[in-house]
C-alpha cells in the first residue's frame, strides 16, 4: 500500500499544475497517467509550440450550462500568472495573434518547466511521484480514504483530484474516464461531444469540396454566435480558425452561416454595376476572394454574364446570400479531429472555489473532465492551469 496525501489521475497539463500547486505546499503526491510520458497532448498543441494561454481570456469566452462556474478560478489565477510562471523558467515567448501567446522555441518546454515545478516540492517537505503506463484498474471510497489499483499496485490518499480530460484525439490515449468515475460517485455529466472540430458536408455541398486547400478570412455564425476568422475547404468539408470556434457552439441538423465578404459594404454589388456594368460577378469577387473561390461562388449564384444585365433586385439578393451563405453539415469529423470536448462532469455538483465534489469529499475534478470549455487559442490551457492551481491549493 502506497499512502499520500493526494493522488491524482492524468500527468496532463491540469494534472502537473495541480500536483505542482500540492507538492509545493507541502503535500505528498502520487500522479498517475496510461500514457508513457507527460504532457502529451501540450507537446502536440499549437504545432509543437504550445498555445499557452490567452492574453484575452473572460469568462463569456468558455462553454458551460453555468456560465458563471469559470470565474472563481480564472479570476484567482490569470494569464499574466503563468506568463510570469513562464518568464521566470527563461522561456521565450511571442504572442501571434488574437491574444494567442506561444513558445519560441518548442512546447517541451512548457513540460519541462512543469516537471520542474513537481520538483520543487521537496523544498517544502512535499513530494510528488509521477507513474507513467500505469492503468487505473479501480477506484475505492471508504469515506475517509480513496484507494486507487493500477499497475498491480494500491495508492491511498485521503484527496483524488481527477485531471484524465476528454475524449477528444483518442489517438493521444485520451479517453472518456473521468465520466465513468465522476458517475461512480454519483455525479451528473452533460453530454460530450467533439468541440474545435472540422465540420463535414453532404449532398449537392459536396461540391464545394473541390474547393479543397483554399482558405479565406469570413465571418462564421451559428445562431446568434460569430467568429471572424480564417474559413479553410476541405476535401470533407469545412475547418480552419472561424470553423472550429463555431463548431463548439453548433448543433447536429443546424445550418450555419458564412459572410464571404465582411469588410465589404452591404450594397457593394449594386454600386459595382453602377461603376463597372460589364463586370462579371466572378471578376467582382475577385477583387475579394481566392480566385476558385470566386468562380465557384459565381458559379452557384448563376447571375447574367454581366453585372449590368442583372436587375437590382437579382443583386440585392445575391448581396444577401454572399453575406449570410448557408451551409448544412452532416456532421463533424469526431473525436479523432477534435481538439477538446463540450460537455462534461457537471459544475452543479461541484465547488467552484475548490473544484471538489459537493457531495464526496476530498474528489475534485479539473481541466478538460469538467463541463468548461473554452474556445480555440489557449483558452482552454488557461483553463487547465486555473482549475488545477485551484484544486491544488485546496487539498
Amino acid at each position: 500500500m502506497q499512502h499520500y496525501d493526494v493522488i491524482i489521475l492524468g500527468a496532463g497539463a491540469a494534472g502537473l499544475m495541480a500536483a505542482a500547486t500540492a507538492g509545493q505546499r507541502g503535500r505528498r503526491v502520487l500522479v498517475l497517467d496510461h500514457a508513457d510520458a507527460p504532457g502529451k497532448k501540450i507537446l502536440i498543441s499549437g504545432g509543437g509550440r504550445c498555445n499557452f494561454t490567452n492574453i484575452g481570456t473572460a469568462p463569456d469566452r468558455f462553454l458551460s450550462a453555468n456560465p458563471h462556474f469559470a470565474k472563481s478560478a480564472l479570476g484567482r489565477y490569470t494569464p499574466a500568472d503563468f506568463l510570469a510562471l513562464v518568464e521566470a523558467h527563461g522561456i521565450a515567448w511571442h504572442e501571434k495573434t488574437l491574444g494567442q501567446l506561444f513558445c519560441d522555441g518548442s512546447a517541451r518546454q512548457i513540460v519541462a518547466m512543469l516537471l520542474d515545478e513537481c520538483d520543487k516540492a521537496v523544498r517544502n517537505g512535499g513530494l510528488v511521484d509521477i507513474a507513467l503506463g500505469k492503468s487505473v484498474e479501480a477506484v475505492a471510497h471508504d469515506g475517509s480514504v480513496f484507494r486507487v489499483a493500477h499497475g498491480g499496485q494500491v495508492g491511498e490518499a485521503p484527496r483524488l483530484i481527477v485531471a484524465t480530460g476528454g475524449p477528444s484525439i483518442p489517438k493521444m490515449g485520451a479517453t472518456g474516464y473521468a465520466y465513468d468515475l465522476a458517475r461512480q460517485f454519483g455525479l451528473k455529466v452533460i453530454e460530450p461531444r467533439p468541440a474545435l472540430v472540422p465540420l463535414t458536408l453532404g449532398g449537392e455541398e459536396t461540391l464545394f469540396r473541390s474547393l479543397s486547400g483554399v482558405a479565406s478570412e469570413v465571418v462564421a455564425r451559428t445562431g446568434k454566435t460569430r467568429f471572424r476568422e480564417a474559413a479553410l475547404f476541405t476535401h470533407r468539408g469545412l475547418s480552419g480558425p472561424a470553423i472550429l470556434q463555431i463548431s463548439s457552439y453548433w448543433r447536429h441538423g443546424e445550418a450555419i452561416g458564412i459572410d464571404f465578404l465582411p469588410d465589404c459594404a452591404a450594397d457593394w454589388l449594386i454600386a459595382t454595376k453602377r461603376a463597372t456594368p460589364r463586370a462579371s460577378l466572378r471578376r467582382a469577387l475577385g477583387q475579394h476572394l481566392p480566385d476558385r473561390l470566386a468562380e465557384t461562388l459565381a458559379e452557384r449564384l448563376a447571375l447574367p454574364p454581366e453585372l449590368g444585365a442583372a436587375t437590382d433586385k437579382a443583386l440585392v439578393a445575391a448581396q444577401a446570400r454572399l453575406a449570410d451563405w448557408p451551409f448544412h453539415p452532416n456532421g463533424s469529423e469526431g473525436y479523432a479531429k477534435a481538439e477538446v470536448t463540450v460537455g462534461g462532469v457537471s459544475t452543479a455538483g461541484l465547488s467552484s472555489r475548490t473544484m471538489e465534489a459537493k457531495a464526496v469529499p476530498g474528489l475534485h475534478f479539473v481541466g478538460e473532465a469538467v463541463d468548461v470549455t473554452g474556445w480555440l487559442g489557449g483558452y482552454n490551457f488557461q483553463w487547465a492551469w486555473a482549475s488545477g492551481r485551484t484544486a491544488g491549493e485546496a487539498v
